[in-house]
């Protein structure tokens, strides 16, 4: 029934709510204070009226919990069931609550839940699952998830780590188990499954025990080995062998450490306590021989140092240091002493004959250097020095434990003048080689004499040819082409 104006206007004037007016829209403190003052007179409304006495509707207007109602209901719920497939779809909407179906009234939304339990609340209108957002759940394969979490054997574990699939070690708890894992891994010949089974074994097992079932396995041995040296476990490694009884290769290595000192004192100290290793064969000479040069070598830069900054001799001013002695090779040291020490007493350090009777130096290896040494600072006089030779008859003759061809190489090689290298050239035994080191190095005397006692008259002149016009070496052929008293064989 329509109610008149007249009615309405007597309504709103006689409520204890005030009408809405669009003047307080923009005043935000009035529409707070309305608002707070509208619901706290909620309470003493629904107090005077109680609960029972309070009618609750639907939002279709029909009374919650009638006939009419649940008949509604009852269907909507069978539409719904129908419409809806076996698997939902996702909707992209958000979900709105329909009227129809929507049991909510005024006094649940602030009296919560009632006593009968018809009315449902938000949370439970929202939890429902004809109202939810469906989402499927995609589940990886079922053999991959296998993959992951499955029983798998030791042959099958093996089996995939040759494959390069993920796997856990874990599962194998017992020495039967691990010890298993190892011999199908070595039966499979594959490194990478080898190297993973024995750091799982290193992490699981306590040394000893994993020493003593290395060392039936020879195979798995030599791999555990390289794994400790490729990632530079040198204690462990230390410890395995010494444990296999390998004295000789922990020597070895205990002993190459010496490459990670780098002050020399303390790298000397090394040495002398390596001394006391169990080294095999020549072995430990080796180590004796390098501590004693590395000592020498410390007491040779520590003089050779102060005589530079002094400048008490003149060989350092004229061809100064370039480098330190220190930890150089036996023949750099040789070396070094023949160019600045050469003609020392035998009795210090630094004399070359100290060296080579120290460590017993071959004369060949000792001569090459020397020569190198002298050459180096073109002192020839020295260098004639090293290759003259008395005999039991007294006379000199030039020996040389080289052959006199390596001779012109080193003498050419440290730019020897052409009448130094021309004596030497004329001291190699074969014609042919003489002659093609006289012709490189333009010694002419050298091939023309040759030719001569070769008797050979067509070579000689066609050597003519390369000589110089009006030169002496011309001349001199022409003279020994002209004579005839040589009998030449052509």
């Amino acid at each position: 029934m329509m109610k008149s104006k007249a009615d309405e206007e007597d309504y709103w004037n006689s409520s204890k709510y005030n009408a809405f007016t669009f003047d307080d829209a923009d005043d935000e403190l009035s529409a707070l204070k309305e608002t707070k003052k509208a619901v706290n007179s909620i309470g003493p409304l629904l107090a005077e009226d109680g609960e029972e006495d309070w009618e609750r509707v639907s939002w279709s207007g029909e009374p919650v919990g009638s006939i009419s109602w649940s008949v509604k209901e009852m269907a909507a719920s069978n539409q719904r069931a129908d419409r809806e497939p076996a698997f939902p779809k996702i909707s992209t909407e958000t979900p709105s609550l329909s009227k129809s179906q929507s049991g909510i009234s005024l006094s649940s939304l602030f009296k919560g839940k009632p006593k009968g339990g018809n009315l449902q609340t938000f949370n439970d209108v929202l939890g429902d699952s004809s109202l939810r957002l469906y989402t499927p759940e995609l589940r990886k394969p079922k053999s991959e998830y296998k993959d992951l979490v499955s029983d798998w054997s030791a042959e099958e574990t093996v089996q995939r780590l040759q494959q390069g699939k993920g796997v856990t070690l874990e599962k194998f708890r017992s020495l039967q188990d691990k010890l298993l894992l190892l011999d199908l891994a070595v039966a499979a010949h594959d490194g990478n499954a080898i190297t993973a089974v024995l750091i799982y074994l290193k992490r699981t097992l306590c040394k000893e025990v994993l020493f003593r079932e290395l060392e039936s396995r020879q195979t798995a041995l030599r791999h555990f080995i390289h794994y400790l040296t490729e990632s530079r476990e040198q204690r462990l490694l230390l410890e395995l062998l010494r444990a296999l009884g390998r004295t000789e290769e922990a020597a070895l290595l205990q002993y190459k450490d010496y490459k990670n000192i780098a002050d020399e004192n303390k790298r000397r100290d090394f040495l002398k306590s390596c001394l006391s290793l169990q080294f095999g064969g020549e072995d430990g000479n080796h180590v004796q021989d390098h501590y004693t040069l590395l000592e020498r070598q410390i007491i040779i830069e520590a003089a050779d140092r102060k005589a530079e900054r002094e400048g008490k001799l003149e060989v350092f001013q004229k061809f100064p240091r370039k480098a330190s002695i220190l930890n150089m090779p036996l023949i750099t040291t040789l070396y070094y002493c023949c160019f600045y020490h050469y003609n020392e007493p035998e009795g210090t350090f630094s004399s070359p004959l100290n060296v080579r009777q120290t460590f017993k130096i071959s004369e060949k290896q000792y001569f090459t250097t020397a020569l190198a040494a002298r050459a180096k600072l073109k002192n020839w006089t020295d260098v004639d020095a090293m290759f003259n030779s008395r005999n039991w008859l007294g006379f000199s003759k030039k020996k040389s434990p080289l052959s006199f061809q390596r001779v012109v190489d080193i003498l050419q090689k440290n730019s020897a003048p052409t009448r130094v290298l021309q004596e030497y050239v004329g001291l190699v035994s074969d014609a042919e080689l003489r002659i093609g080191l006289a012709q490189k190095h333009k010694c002419h005397d050298i091939v023309i004499n040759t030719y001569r006692d070769m008797k050979d008259r067509q070579q000689l002149a066609e050597y003519r040819k390369k000589v110089e016009r009006g030169s002496a070496e011309e001349r001199k052929i022409d003279e020994l082409l002209s004579n005839q008293q040589i009998r030449w064989k052509n």
